[in-house]
């Protein structure tokens, strides 16, 4: 058993590790260990990305790239092969298979892509558009553009047509950063003691892993994706170097 699950870690780590030139490997820990490849906390270049379970009330803005022929035909980081003139898309957090529409705010184009892969690892870059797909959108002759993305939902497995669930409103959805995750419920209720009084809101969220409770402190109320990131960061740069963002329920 225990080779199979060094040999799915291994498995999963090549398949992030498709946007060349960035070293990559997947967390796998007792809480992520019954979750699928694509459902675990990762790390690309030093950076943590914890990708969503849920694509509802999913926006963003930002700016979008694409990429073709020097990955047409590699698997991409859910194991599907890479067809550059296909439309599909990388994203860093939202769930594997959901589609997205992406407009062009520029030239107010719009089309519809699946997300099958992990990326892009650029700063400032949000979505990672195939070939096809960028050539929709016009932005292949200028590389990148300013994109609005929104989460649509996915394939309908019964008649096989593309059907969406549409979020009850395109707000971005509610977010915290969870800073840590202690064995004792003293320490957490300390530290979210502290949080409170620094930041205005902190939870601790009780868990059981392997038998074992497990507390967790979540700081924050973002209403945007983007918002718990940049605040992530901040508490990766103040000394919790394994904070990342969730999403409440």
């Amino acid at each position: 058993m225990r080779i199979i699950r060094l040999s799915a870690y291994l498995l999963i780590t090549l398949l992030l590790a498709n946007c060349g030139g960035h070293t990559s490997r997947v967390i796998d820990t007792p809480e992520t260990r019954e979750l699928k490849g694509w459902q675990k906390p990762y790390e690309v270049d030093g950076k943590r990305y914890q990708p969503l379970r849920d694509h509802h009330g999913f926006q963003q803005r930002g700016v979008a790239s694409w990429y073709g022929r020097k990955f047409h035909g590699r698997k991409t980081s859910n194991g599907e092969t890479y067809d550059m003139y296909g439309f599909s898309a990388a994203h860093k957090t939202l769930p594997m298979g959901v589609y997205v529409k992406v407009t062009h705010l520029g030239n107010g184009r719009q089309i519809t892509v699946r997300i099958n892969d992990r990326g892009p690892f650029v700063a400032g870059r949000i979505i990672d558009l195939s070939y096809g797909a960028a050539k929709q959108l016009g932005i292949v002759e200028s590389g990148t553009a300013k994109v609005q993305l929104v989460a649509l939902g996915f394939r309908k497995s019964d008649h096989g047509q593309v059907e969406y669930q549409a979020p009850v409103s395109y707000d971005s959805g509610s977010f915290a950063v969870q800073i840590g995750a202690f064995a004792s419920s003293e320490n957490a209720y300390r530290l979210a003691a502290k949080m409170r009084r620094d930041f205005g809101k902190a939870v601790v969220a009780k868990g059981v892993v392997n038998g074992q409770s497990i507390y967790r402190v979540r700081v924050g109320d973002f209403r945007s994706l983007e918002k718990a990131e940049v605040a992530a960061g901040n508490f990766v740069s103040s000394g919790f170097p394994g904070s990342y963002v969730v999403a409440f329920d």
